[in-house]
């Protein structure tokens, strides 16, 4: 699956992925024409993640 989209909704996308608390999101970086991947288990939990 490809998403394109605005810093923060890729936030709020990557906060509910990765369960990221309300706290440590404010601190999450997303590093801007770099597009991430997401590795999901059979259960859809993230088996890994990184960037192109």
């Amino acid at each position: 699956m490809l998403v394109a989209a605005h810093g923060n909704s890729l936030r709020a996308l990557a906060k509910h992925i990765e369960g990221i608390s309300d706290d440590d999101i404010m601190d999450l970086e997303i590093p801007t024409g770099k597009p991430s991947v997401y590795e999901l288990n059979d259960d859809l939990t993230v088996k890994d993640k990184y960037y192109l």
